[in-house]
């Protein structure tokens, strides 16, 4: 768990949370809105190599993005969805089971469709400048928090 983390900390966060979920491919961002599940991912995904402009998904679901090795990233935006079949008619399991990361928010919008293994991230709003962000790794029934 790290907790009180501001903005200017945020990328040394994502280091260390990569290199701790770096196996796990699925990865679910819980928050309220306005709590930076996006600016977390935009960190994580420039940790990976993702060297092109990111913007939040809101709109077209799903944005691609390609690291400086070639490599695929997704992430995912299920706010506006209202239900799941719009999620699989954009093909969502073919990118889950890729192998390519998949950052997700709102992914409760989805229960039936996120795979038995995934890591989840929680961000807490504790002041306007600091979040708490926890971890947990979910394989099948079991849980571990990181």
């Amino acid at each position: 768990m790290f907790r009180s983390i501001t903005l200017s900390e945020l990328e040394s966060v994502a280091y260390k949370i990569v290199n701790k979920l770096s196996n796990i491919k699925v990865w679910l961002f819980q928050g309220e809105m306005g709590s930076g599940k996006t600016t977390l991912i935009k960190m994580v995904c420039k940790v990976l190599g993702v060297g092109e402009v990111m913007s939040s998904p809101t709109f077209s679901i799903v944005n691609e993005y390609q690291t400086l090795d070639r490599k695929k990233v997704y992430h995912f935006d299920f706010y506006r969805i209202e239900k799941e079949i719009e999620a699989i008619d954009i093909g969502v399991e073919e990118y889950f089971y890729s192998g390519d990361p998949c950052f997700v928010e709102w992914p409760e919008k989805i229960p039936s469709l996120i795979p038995s293994r995934y890591a989840e991230v929680t961000i807490q709003v504790e002041t306007y400048t600091k979040r708490t962000i926890a971890i947990a790794v979910h394989d099948g029934k079991k849980e571990n928090r990181i």
